[in-house]
């Protein structure tokens, strides 16, 4: 490890010590390797920016599965109650009408869902911090977001069983 005084010769030290290594080492070809803080700063926000894609990648595939989830429900929830929602029109229900109440519960299954995903979420940040000793920081605006994607996903993916089901 060599600490310098003034960064701005960074790239002459880098040389220097590589001249002396290859002599020390008897070889024209480096067989060592020569790393400065940037590059290993470099380095590892490379590696941070990798992680966070491979994190987003697992929560998209997560979110898609738990919508195919929401809207299988949906269906069979459609399909089962076909005379309630027949009576509800045949007294005068509108399909809008029919059309809300099954977006309202998919919008519901899917907030009741992120609610417990925010919970066991918090639950294992917390058990994990100190377990590893680590500060843990849970910021109110990170649970908003969770939530307004749970209901995003209930409306995406609670349409298509709510439209069928204003048009029976």
């Amino acid at each position: 490890n060599i600490k310098l005084t003034d960064r701005d010769k960074a790239e002459e030290v880098r040389e220097a010590v590589a001249n002396v290594l290859r002599v020390q080492h008897n070889v024209t070809e480096d067989d060592f390797t020569i790393q400065t803080q940037s590059e290993i700063l470099a380095t590892a926000t490379e590696v941070e920016r990798s992680l966070q894609v491979l994190v987003l990648s697992i929560a998209l595939i997560s979110l898609v599965v738990g919508g195919i989830g929401i809207m299988n429900i949906m269906l069979v929830s459609v399909t089962e109650r076909t005379r309630e929602i027949g009576i509800r029109m045949a007294i005068g229900a509108k399909g809008r009408h029919v059309l809300l109440q099954f977006l309202f519960e998919a919008i519901t299954l899917s907030i009741a869902g992120g609610l417990t995903g925010v919970l066991l979420g918090i639950g294992a940040a917390v058990l994990i911090g100190k377990a590893a000793g680590w500060p843990i920081v849970v910021s109110p605006r990170s649970i908003l977001i969770a939530f307004l994607v749970a209901g995003s996903v209930g409306v995406f993916f609670g349409f298509y069983p709510a439209r069928k089901a204003s048009r029976l």
